[in-house]
């Protein structure tokens, strides 16, 4: 049995965590701070309709991309989509319904669902297709676009280092996006490179507390070399 203290699990463990028409949320950005390890046990799981949330599509080699480029998401809410090619196929086909949000306000909004905030006002985006049909809010002589929070079922982030609680450190600026989405979801899952004891992290460093984490697995690729990666792609 897991120990309160100590979330270090598997992924035969995690993998019943993922289910058909979930929804997602994923740290990273152009798939750095995405977790491979997960990614690719997301899709042994075989699970389909899934409704993601990130800041973009990925590639179709590296990140959430791996798993968009199946045809097994049913939505993405994402700042862009532009690195892969594949989502925009399939949102033209209208296999994939694609919501664009700009990358502030997409941030914004998970991390109100982190902090249990109802929602934001702003003029970003209003009178334009990114208004999506939104209520409109008039105070005094402006009118606003009502954003709401954003709130997973499960949520997957990459850290450079974990303890066994889930106190989490990133590796510059593969920190991203993956500390508001640990906050927004109902599970937290953590791929970490390292993972130490509890007590072992430096206060101070640490970015993400372990209250928000449930789950943590060691990553299958230590040391992860994104820029080899990037490389193989523009091969």
């Amino acid at each position: 049995m897991q120990h309160h203290f100590n979330k270090v699990t598997d992924y035969d463990t995690i993998s019943k965590l993922f289910f058909d028409g979930m929804t997602l949320l994923f740290g990273g950005f152009g798939g750095v701070g995405t977790p491979p390890s997960i990614i690719d046990c997301l899709i042994d799981t075989g699970v389909k309709d899934v409704h993601l949330i990130g800041n973009d599509a990925g590639f179709p080699w590296i990140g959430i991309g791996k798993f968009i480029s199946l045809g097994r998401a049913e939505s993405l809410v994402a700042s862009h989509i532009g690195s892969n090619p594949m989502a925009g196929d399939l949102m033209n086909q209208g296999k994939l319904k694609v919501e664009f949000s700009p990358q502030g306000i997409l941030v914004e909004r998970i991390r109100s669902g982190g902090v249990g905030l109802n929602g934001f006002l702003t003029e970003i985006g209003k009178g334009t297709q990114l208004a999506y049909d939104k209520p409109l809010i008039n105070i005094g002589d402006k009118t606003f676009l009502y954003e709401a929070p954003i709130i997973g079922d499960v949520a997957i982030v990459y850290a450079k280092k974990a303890d066994t609680f889930g106190n989490l450190i990133f590796d510059k600026t593969a920190r991203n996006t993956n500390p508001y989405v640990a906050m927004a979801s109902k599970v937290t899952i953590v791929e970490a490179e390292e993972i130490v004891e509890m007590g072992e992290l430096n206060p101070e460093e640490i970015i993400v507390p372990g209250i928000y984490v449930k789950h943590i697995v060691a990553s299958k690729e230590k040391g992860y070399n994104w820029k080899w990666k990037w490389e193989m792609q523009d091969k």
